[in-house]
């Protein structure tokens, strides 16, 4: 394929967002681990929850894309860790010498590598419904929109009732970077929703093998998902919408 994946990223929202239903993000952050501690690729960050606010999709991608290293470098740096935790057996003089070496070595590799190294890419994961919200007035910046599907590029998953072909065709900003949207089809289809499983557990309905069994405890528990939680902020505008 064009592209190796080499991790997933879940940022779950700020609570300042204001979506009706929203749960705590402590909440939200630690059902997302329970559900991923058999995934030896996805990790959950916590980053945007502890901002002071609510942080823009664009500026959320623009810290991950700063965050970005050269696998090659990661390696060196390794390796370099593991030969330091090596010198601490040696006399102080000899330590000092071995680690000033290290040193020398890990910006030797780290120029060589510079220039070869290709770094990792960036993309925005989402449902195919998603390329509807650009549309949404207020919601999204002209702005950011473009900078998303320029610089960092989108993955679709195909969704029942979406056709996000045709919201590329309706749209000259999405067309022109259109060779940066990756449409991905899911041959077996799986129509679970967040919102159907909100709605079953306010409902006192199961909700077994539609999520893994430790986040239904964690609900069970924490007595998340009820009547009442459902209304938090209703009647509230997106943050998003309040800025303009």
């Amino acid at each position: 394929g064009r592209y190796q994946v080499i991790e997933g990223i879940m940022s779950p929202v700020n609570d300042d967002y204001g979506k009706k239903g929203l749960v705590s993000a402590r909440h939200r952050i630690a059902m997302a681990k329970l559900a991923l501690e058999t995934s030896d690729w996805i990790r959950v960050d916590p980053w945007e929850t502890e901002q002071e606010t609510w942080t823009e999709t664009v500026k959320v991608l623009r810290v991950r894309n700063h965050q970005k290293v050269c696998p090659a470098v990661l390696v060196g740096y390794g390796i370099f860790l593991l030969n330091f935790s090596f010198v601490k057996l040696f006399s102080s003089r000899e330590a000092a010498t071995n680690i000033r070496d290290q040193v020398l070595l890990l910006r030797k590799a780290l120029i060589l590598h510079s220039s070869s190294c290709i770094l990792p890419e960036l993309k925005l994961l989402c449902g195919a419904d998603f390329l509807q919200t650009f549309k949404t007035p207020n919601l999204w910046k002209e702005g950011h929109i473009k900078e998303i599907v320029e610089k960092f590029g989108l993955v679709c998953i195909s969704r029942a009732g979406s056709d996000p072909a045709q919201y590329i065709k309706e749209s000259d900003l999405l067309t022109k970077f259109q060779h940066n949207i990756f449409l991905v089809k899911e041959w077996v289809q799986n129509e679970i929703s967040a919102t159907q499983i909100r709605y079953a557990l306010c409902r006192g309905l199961s909700v077994k093998y539609l999520i893994p069994d430790s986040v239904i405890s964690y609900i069970a528990h924490h007595n998340i998902y009820t009547e009442e939680s459902e209304r938090r902020n209703e009647g509230d505008l997106l943050q998003p919408l309040k800025l303009h």
